[in-house]
């Protein structure tokens, strides 16, 4: 199957080259600039974690600094999480229509503006409306990146490429809190966003420069709103395409759950740092890390990825029950190290999770990449949304309503996965991928 990956992108590149009319070394420097475009995805793909995980250690001092609430203070999140839901939507279908470079760099440029303000917000309202701004725009780059890599690849290949921008991507939420606690050292909330602010600029600089157009005019799609709500309609008509959606949207909620509640509840409850936070972040931001590796370099091509991803559904159940068991008191007074264990597995988890949810969806759209990457995408975020304010339902001095949110998602991920996209009735398709892959 590698060799099949290959043949799709050096076939995409040259028939990229000879509809712009390029010459054989044009195609030759294309294909050099393969790592440098990974680091560019990457990159983009990277923006949402460090726009969310930049900003939590810096949570409860937003609380205190705006005199909101926790729960008013959570809605922050919730809001760029709403607008990177949305914001897909609205850019995947224009993706197929005219491309990808011209609605990334728009989408670039907006966020960078919506960013700056946030920077300036003086109160909380405010700042939740801006943080919507900045989800919509920064929606951009993670449907666009999906979306190029299945112009590129196919199949398994497709597969070990998410895993590698996960690496790549993973580390955003490793130094993120890491380099947020930092800057609250310096100064207050407010100089995370001027971070970000730089961030985004120097991004937008490099997309310009070194991400070239993937999708060629006669592969794009004609058609105004009421062709991408048909094409959109057309794709969730397909039940395993749904199935894998939902099951990665779940997925992420229950992460999503994790990031929102995290800094209180380790911050708060068990009285830790927010440097101490960060670096308990990083290490689950690790753990993911290592664990998309795994499913990359070793599993995938040995075997199924809907094996890989039942796994990792049944890791995030055990997880999530562990922890409701711990944090209701049923194994008595808890402390923060073997909550931050649970955390941990079930993060870990997620690496075999998210990228093979993904790719089996991804490849029963070789049609419409910008569209079902938005659908993706919109899923998990909104999903997300749903399930961020949830955490906070009991105040911001309890765990049970984090570690309650994630194992729901998780048993409502392994449902969905088994009652819609139902694995066993493809096993002869997977151990025929496996086959050509190995």
């Amino acid at each position: 199957m590698p060799e099949s990956g290959q043949k799709t992108t050096q076939g995409h590149i040259t028939e990229t080259a000879a509809t712009s009319g390029a010459t054989a070394p044009a195609v030759t420097a294309a294909r050099r600039t393969g790592l440098l475009v990974t680091l560019v995805l990457g990159g983009l793909t990277a923006l949402p974690p460090l726009s969310m995980d930049m900003y939590l250690p810096a949570l409860p001092e937003v609380t205190g600094a705006l005199h909101a609430p926790a729960a008013t203070v959570q809605l922050t999140l919730t809001a760029c999480l709403t607008g990177m839901a949305l914001g897909q939507l609205v850019v995947g279908p224009m993706s197929d229509k005219w491309g990808r470079r011209r609605p990334l760099l728009i989408g670039m440029i907006v966020y960078v503006l919506a960013t700056a303000v946030c920077a300036l917000a003086p109160t909380a309202e405010l700042l939740i409306g801006f943080r919507l701004l900045q989800g919509l725009a920064g929606a951009a780059g993670i449907v666009i990146a999906r979306a190029v890599v299945r112009d590129l690849y196919d199949g398994v290949e497709m597969a070990r490429f998410f895993s590698t921008l996960m690496l790549i991507s993973g580390v955003a939420p490793i130094v993120a809190p890491l380099i947020g606690g930092q800057i609250l050292r310096l100064t207050d909330w407010r100089g995370v966003f001027h971070v970000l602010t730089v961030i985004g600029i120097l991004l937008t600089l490099v997309v310009h420069r070194f991400l070239h157009e993937t999708l060629p005019p006669e592969r794009r799609h004609e058609g105004g709103v009421g062709q991408a709500l048909r094409t959109m309609k057309g794709l969730l008509a397909d039940r395993v395409f749904a199935g894998y959606t939902l099951t990665g949207g779940l997925a992420f909620a229950a992460l999503f759950a994790y990031i929102s509640a995290s800094p209180y509840v380790i911050q708060e409850i068990y009285g830790a740092s927010p440097q101490t936070f960060s670096l308990l972040f990083g290490v689950n931001s690790v753990g993911l890390v290592v664990v998309g590796q795994i499913n990359g370099k070793l599993l995938v091509g040995r075997v199924s990825l809907d094996k890989a991803l039942g796994w990792g559904l049944g890791v995030i159940v055990l997880a999530g029950l562990a922890l409701t068991l711990m944090t209701t008191g049923v194994f008595g007074e808890t402390g923060l190290v073997p909550v931050a264990a649970g955390l941990f597995v079930l993060m870990s988890a997620m690496g075999l999770t998210l990228p093979n949810t993904n790719a089996q969806a991804l490849m029963r759209t070789p049609h419409a990449a910008g569209s079902a990457s938005a659908l993706l995408g919109t899923t998990s975020f909104l999903i997300g949304a749903v399930a961020s304010p949830l955490v906070g339902i009991a105040g911001e001095h309890t765990a049970v309503p984090m570690a309650v949110v994630q194992v729901s998602c998780a048993v409502l991920a392994t449902v969905c996965f088994l009652a819609l996209c139902r694995p066993w009735q493809r096993t002869r398709g997977a151990a025929g991928t496996k086959g050509a892959a190995a």
